[in-house]
């Protein structure tokens, strides 16, 4: 997925970078380092010293990783290892909700998935338990601060490192590495473990979206010697720094071209885009012809005669326009229709049926996204074929994401439409620019207008008379041609 216009995917370079570094192709290996091997003899070593001591119990042997089990070739001074055979790890509690004193002034830090972000280290939590809650669930049990914690249901690989002591949900775990010096295999696992725990090629321990205990324990981990991780993490660190300087600027530079683009359309709305032409036919002339031709269609029956609209008051015109130029309510210009909900105990198919059935999640780029189309059965189609959309219409989404504006592709010409978008249908496609009219309703002029009527009701659901009644600034026709080609010329001079 593309974080934004300058096709810079950060998403996909992190994800290269992190598969570089544990084939142990990101750093060099160094002759001198103490291999992979010694350092899985020094963790048995520490293990049963622990073991001894009763600071940890003593587990269930793991079976070695076979040849046939490695999914990929590592550096002669790696070892592939079992994730349980170099960490010791706890599963979190969650107090119960029911019991009011476990929750109420709380002042210890209770982490949930939600509170691991992006960041490395974790600092605060959305909520906190209380010292009752802490004795009794918890048995005294604060997790460590400097300890890594990890995501395992749901959102799987997750990560963090806490730095406060705190404790966490059963969802989480935290992680203990048998040796830690300095924080080395720590760091380590901190940036591989999101990668290694989500690619089902490493392990069968993905079952949906959860992870086990046993299955945890099974999980494949290349592990470099010591000095080599210190400096993958540290390489690690260096790029993803890089990185998100990087999208930042791509971000502001989004963010700026947005802003341009806005002030280009208001500009071409307020007839300051292009100069305006004296010998121009006025859009008052305009007006009567579509009022014209609208008069003729109804006489033909191919549009229905609709309840005059209000005329526009000065209050309503947000400022002037040239002499040249009119102030219009939409439905005085197009005619509005509206798109049908699929029927009740129907469903749309995945592949091709019979005729497809446009959402607004397909409208993109002031287009439609034909990828995830959805298809109507015949029997669909018959209940609900008065509402399809024309190559020559335009679409308007009308609810969940207002606005959305664009053509219909002629490959899609007879679609059925949802019901959350309506389809604005040209009169004639001689007396109005279709391309001045998407720019119109883009314009912040119309989005104003629909944001007020909005923040007025408790559905963010635009109603078709309140699209009709929005105005937008009418120019000549000619004027409307030449604005469109300088909108289209300065666009493509952003992008």
């Amino acid at each position: 997925m593309k974080t934004n216009t300058l096709d810079f995917d950060a998403k996909a370079l992190r994800e290269k970078i992190l598969n570089l570094a544990i084939r142990g192709k990101l750093v060099k290996q160094d002759s001198n380092d103490e291999s992979a091997t010694v350092l899985l003899k020094k963790i048995k070593l520490e293990k049963q010293k622990l073991i001894k001591e009763k600071k940890i119990r003593k587990s269930k042997s793991l079976k070695a990783i076979t040849s046939k089990e490695k999914p990929f070739d590592i550096p002669d001074s790696w070892e592939w290892v079992k994730f349980g055979e170099i960490v010791q790890f706890s599963l979190g509690k969650t107090p119960s909700r029911g019991m009011t004193e476990y929750w109420n002034n709380g002042t210890i830090p209770w982490v949930s998935i939600g509170d691991i972000k992006n960041e490395k280290y974790l600092k605060e939590t959305k909520e906190k338990i209380s010292e009752s809650a802490l004795d009794d669930k918890f048995k005294n049990e604060l997790v460590p601060a400097n300890t890594l914690l990890m995501s395992f249901k749901l959102s799987i690989g997750k990560v963090c490192i806490l730095k406060v002591p705190a404790v966490h949900n059963e969802a989480i775990i935290s992680i203990h590495p048998f040796i830690n010096t300095n924080y080395i295999t720590r760091d380590y696992l901190y940036y591989v473990l999101p990668l290694i725990s989500n690619m089902g090629e490493f392990t069968p321990a993905i079952k949906g979206k959860t992870l086990n205990k046993t299955l945890l324990q099974e999980l494949k981990i290349p592990l470099p010697p010591l000095e080599e991780q210190s400096r993958i993490a540290a390489k690690i660190a260096q790029l993803f720094a890089l990185l998100r300087k990087v999208e930042s600027s791509t971000q502001q530079y989004a963010k700026l071209q947005t802003l341009l683009k806005s002030k280009v359309l208001d500009l071409a709305m307020r007839g300051k885009l292009v100069e305006q032409d004296p010998h121009d036919e006025p859009a008052s002339v305009l007006l009567e012809k579509i009022k014209a031709e609208k008069e003729q269609l109804i006489k033909e029956k191919k549009i229905k005669k609709s309840k005059p609209l209000p005329p526009i008051t000065d209050a309503e015109k947000p400022f002037d326009l040239p002499d040249s130029w009119e102030w219009v309510r939409l439905g005085e210009v197009i005619d509005v229709k509206g798109g049908k909900r699929i029927p009740k105990g129907k469903k749309l198919k995945d592949t091709f049926e019979y005729k497809p059935y446009i959402r607004v999640a397909d409208m993109k780029n002031e287009t439609i996204d034909s990828g995830q189309l959805k298809y109507a059965t015949k029997a669909i189609y018959e209940q609900i074929k008065k509402y399809t959309i024309s190559s020559e219409d335009i679409y308007f989404s009308i609810a969940g994401t207002i606005g959305k504006v664009g053509k219909i592709p002629l490959s899609l010409d007879g679609a059925l439409l949802t019901e959350n978008a309506a389809k604005l249908i040209l009169l004639d496609n001689n007396l109005l620019s279709k391309i001045f009219l998407i720019y119109a309703l883009k314009s912040n002029i119309v989005k104003n207008q629909h944001n007020k009527i909005l923040s007025k009701v408790a559905q963010p659901k635009l109603a078709l008379i309140k699209l009709k009644n929005t105005i937008i600034p009418l120019p000549p026709l000619s004027e409307q041609k030449r604005i469109v080609r300088r909108i289209i010329n300065l666009f493509s001079g952003l992008n």
